[in-house]
């Protein structure tokens, strides 16, 4: 049977994220994920539901996550579901949490934007094209963390 372990947030940052090192050199950065979701009882009144997720980040990625992010600010992540399972050692139960490994991600405000972070996006608005007849614009060095491609989903 096949399997698909795909997951997309968008959230605020409950915290600043804490970078570490492993002993080879990789950065490993943890995040906290606030998602927000607002709902009509069927009594009318309007309510507001808060989920907190964990999620890891690796590489290259966590660094200019760890640089660029803080507690509050929003981002959209892409990734996939891991459980970590482990035993207490003062009480010796089993203890389990399921956590996001994050896979790619983009800036959703322009604060990231402005302060040259690479691979970031203003809220998701395009670029305009330049006027007919315009001179083409100059190349723009590479970014150092590639564009995060986008899928057309046909909804």
């Amino acid at each position: 049977m096949a399997s698909f372990n795909k997951v997309i947030l968008a959230g605020n940052l409950t915290r600043d994220p804490e970078l570490r090192y492993t002993p080879k050199g990789t950065a490993i950065a943890r995040l906290g994920l606030a998602l927000n979701r607002s709902f009509t009882t069927e009594g009318g009144e309007k309510r507001e539901e808060v989920t907190f997720v964990d999620v890891d980040a690796f590489g290259r990625q966590a660094e200019v996550i760890s640089q660029y992010m803080r507690k509050g600010r929003p981002i959209l992540i892409e990734g996939r579901l891991r459980l970590d399972q482990w035993e207490d050692k003062n009480t010796h139960q089993k203890q389990s949490k399921l956590r996001v490994v994050l896979e790619s991600f983009s800036f959703l405000d322009s604060k990231a934007a402005e302060a040259g972070a690479p691979g970031t996006s203003s809220g998701g608005s395009r670029p305009t094209p330049p006027p007919p007849g315009a001179p083409p614009p100059p190349a723009a060095a590479e970014p150092e963390v590639p564009p995060q491609e986008e899928d057309d989903v046909p909804f």
